[in-house]
């Protein structure tokens, strides 16, 4: 399994931007799907972007205001958050699933980083 620790978040103004990371030790980082999860106060993690192991493929809940990327050689997973609403405050986790099973499930998950938008 890989381990992955995430850092970037902090306290931003609402309309501003932030670049979350998320670096990865361990077995191959190529060989994993990464996504991107949220949990806010009071609710259920929430999906927020995925991402295939080559890039080909990205998938988002949150559409137009973020973007999710990775860079393999530096087994990193980055998750850019533009035009920030205070709904966007949460604790961001990334995670990983592997690759090779058409079943598998995020298993492995960072502890997480604090994203926090004041209005």
């Amino acid at each position: 399994q890989v381990q992955l620790v995430e850092s970037g978040g902090g306290l931003v103004q609402a309309g501003n931007s932030l670049r979350l990371s998320c670096t990865a030790s361990g077995r191959t980082f190529s060989g994993y799907f990464m996504g991107w999860f949220r949990q806010a106060p009071g609710k259920e993690r929430e999906f927020v972007a995925s991402i295939s192991p080559t890039s080909i493929s990205t998938y988002y809940s949150v559409k137009g205001r973020f973007t999710i990327s990775r860079d393999n050689a530096k087994n990193t997973v980055y998750l850019q958050m533009n035009s920030l609403k205070p709904e966007d405050t949460a604790v961001y986790y990334c995670a990983a699933r592997i690759a090779s099973s058409p079943t598998s499930v995020y298993d492995t998950w960072g502890q997480g980083t604090q994203v926090t938008v004041s209005s």
